[in-house]
């Protein structure tokens, strides 16, 4: 049986598949959303508590490197194979390479369900991997265009360093890292005792937007639904050879494999209006949370740990 939070989704994604009428008000996703990036960080700065040192850095630089990398290595196949414009090209390349912090979510539950080894600083990938594709693509799109990369640069930092999601998590790390688990915890226990709770709600919405973004299925657009179902199982594999090499403990590399396999649907949206309004966004939203999403939650994570059991045997 698969966690019982992804059954959540699933019910979401069929309310919306068969036209029902259940929704999530605005208002209440807001406070969904909210929760949950400063339950992430909040359990993550708690699990640093005493475990900062300076053998961090060359880990987190890895990960922020891969998330670097990414947009390099999709945007000649987006451009060649699927057919899009630069604009699009490299508005799905950002979103592939930063991340989504609804997968690590699910992840998070999965590994800790399981009772998998991971290390304490896994928290911070979110963080880490957050802005380094949006710049790339951004960069790989002005190049191609001719523009200078340093226009509207400083905004783009600043929009993309205070949206909340960034705001929320890192905050969460550092408040959680100055209290620790138990300082805090008349705090903190009301946060951490109903992250599943938030997250099963928090899936339901997705679900529902997910059948929302499929319908009418996009059969013209074989070729990016293709993409966005092979590409999740290609970058994982990238997340795998990293945190191989940097030595992470298993439940720490599925962790990495979910987050490079996964694609954002609220930082990198954000960013790619501002900086480059000639993209589609809803060709992105199609990819991202149409398709991969449901992929990773439903079928991904388990698969990527299955898989990293098999090629460290």
């Amino acid at each position: 049986m698969p966690d019982i939070v992804v059954m959540f989704f699933l019910l979401g994604l069929v309310a919306g598949a068969v036209k029902s009428d259940l929704q999530v008000p605005k208002a209440t996703y807001d406070t969904l959303s909210l929760l949950l990036m400063l339950t992430i960080g909040l359990k993550g700065g708690m699990a640093l508590h005493g475990n900062i040192h300076w053998g961090l850095v060359p880990e987190l630089a890895g990960v922020a490197l891969l998330s670097a990398f990414i947009p390099l290595l999709l945007m000649p196949v987006l451009r060649r194979w699927v057919r899009l414009s630069p604009a699009d090209s490299a508005s799905i390349a950002a979103h592939y390479g930063s991340v989504s912090a609804g997968t690590f979510a699910v992840a998070l539950a999965y590994v800790e369900a399981r009772q998998l080894v991971v290390g304490s600083e896994v928290t911070l990938y979110l963080v880490a991997m957050e802005l380094p594709a949006i710049m790339v693509a951004i960069a790989l799109f002005r190049r191609h265009q001719g523009a200078a990369v340093k226009e509207s640069t400083s905004k783009l930092w600043h929009e993309t360093l205070t949206n909340r999601g960034v705001i929320l998590l890192a905050g969460g790390v550092v408040i959680g890292t100055l209290y620790g688990p138990f300082q805090g915890e008349e705090v903190t226990a009301l946060f951490t005792g109903a992250f599943k709770g938030v997250l099963a709600l928090f899936l339901l919405e997705m679900g529902l937007t997910a059948a929302q973004t499929l319908r009418p299925m996009p059969w013209h657009h074989w070729r990016l639904v293709t993409f966005a179902l092979v590409t999740p199982l290609l970058l994982s594999l990238l997340g795998i050879l990293v945190g191989t090499l940097v030595g992470l403990p298993i439940g720490s590399i599925v962790i990495l494999a979910s987050l490079a396999a996964s694609a954002s649907y609220i930082a990198a949206p954000a960013a790619m209006r501002a900086a480059i309004p000639q993209a589609n966004i809803g060709l992105a939203m199609l990819a991202s949370l149409g398709i991969t999403f449901p992929l990773n939650v439903m079928l991904g994570i388990p698969l990527y740990h299955r898989l990293i059991e098999y090629l460290l045997s």
